[in-house]
């Protein structure tokens, strides 16, 4: 009898990693026809992975990020262990990532070694940063057999389906109107020197406004101070939306905009993921690193001689990288 390969993936914890791992489950499709893919992954990704329909099942996992829980991982494992996976990737390259396959007596686990896996995976792959400069690359990298060479054509855009009627029902219930739709995305869970200032952002928003466009800002709970920031004016088409929706709501309020300016974020990687026209503005980051996966973007990097630092919050106390990027920059690209 003909089985159908049946794969558990280990999914990152973060949005924007999440989106690009959608481009490894679409080379495990092309390769292995018809095969289940199955992602173990936090809670606050079931909206996302419901968009890819690569994805045939998500296992929730329960725990927050951070937490080793090893008895309550060694538990989920043996759950899983009439499952019958043929193989598990495991995309973080945490210790503690690697033990619910080992638990579930996956036979063949792979991933990169990181933490010092031995035993936990046995495919554990090495990890060249020169040629999988990204980390699409070396997520999709871990489609491919121990053996298989990794060229870039190998990496395929993500692209989430998007849900018309909640869209279209979500326009009816915040009161939006027929104005072209521009997103702005003031968050990034990083730290600030990944962050556009707040005040640049809110003169970008007043500016559009007046253009005839409406602005919708958008964000998680923690990014509600920011939103009423860049909202505060109170015109009647800009609308600080940060914390006031859910994950797919953002999908699909981001598929109705005609463009999006967002920090080099996980909803950056959302819009690209929908087709939107990204304008990603990066500081401390590399737009090499983790570009917006779309060619419909326009990035915006002054490539000084601090950065990329990769740091949370700048070194050197000014954030010029950021600083000094400026409003009629971006406005005049919108336009």
């Amino acid at each position: 009898m003909f089985m159908r390969k049946k794969i558990l993936v280990v999914g990152p914890s973060w949005v924007g990693d999440m989106v690009m791992a959608q481009s490894l489950f679409k080379l495990l499709r092309f390769r292995f026809s018809g095969c289940r893919i199955h992602v173990l992954a936090p809670a606050w990704s079931e909206p996302i992975l419901s968009r890819m329909p690569e994805v045939t099942k998500t296992l929730v996992l329960p725990f927050g990020h951070g937490h080793w829980g090893m008895v309550e991982r060694w538990k989920l494992g043996r759950s899983l262990v009439n499952e019958e996976y043929s193989q598990a990737i495991v995309l973080p390259r945490s210790w503690k990532s690697a033990l619910v396959p080992f638990a579930a007596k996956i036979p063949l686990r792979t991933g990169f070694l990181g933490e010092q896996r031995y035993g936990l995976l046995n495919d554990h792959r090495p990890l060249d940063k020169k040629l999988l400069d990204q980390t699409v690359k070396r997520y999709t990298s871990l489609g491919l057999s121990a053996i298989e060479e990794f060229t870039s054509d190998l990496v395929s855009f993500p692209k989430l389906e998007v849900d018309s009627l909640n869209q279209q029902s979500l326009f009816q219930s915040l009161g939006l109107n027929s104005n072209p739709v521009v997103a702005l995305m003031p968050g990034a869970e990083y730290g600030t020197a990944k962050q556009w200032p707040l005040s640049y952002f809110r003169v970008l928003a007043e500016k559009l406004v007046a253009s005839g466009m409406q602005v919708l800002v958008l964000g998680g709970p923690k990014d509600a101070a920011a939103g009423a920031e860049i909202a505060a004016s109170g015109l009647s088409d800009l609308h600080n939306l940060c914390g006031k929706t859910q994950l797919a709501d953002v999908v699909d309020l981001l598929a109705a905009s005609q463009a999006a300016v967002t920090n080099d974020s996980g909803l950056m990687h959302v819009a690209a993921a929908v087709g939107t026209k990204v304008h990603a503005i990066y500081g401390s980051s590399s737009p090499a690193f983790t570009p917006p996966l779309t060619v419909n973007s326009q990035i915006y990097y002054l490539n000084l001689d601090c950065s990329p630092c990769f740091k949370r919050t700048c070194p050197l106390g000014h954030t010029n990288c950021l600083n000094n990027i400026l409003v009629e920059q971006v406005l005049s690209s919108i336009n």
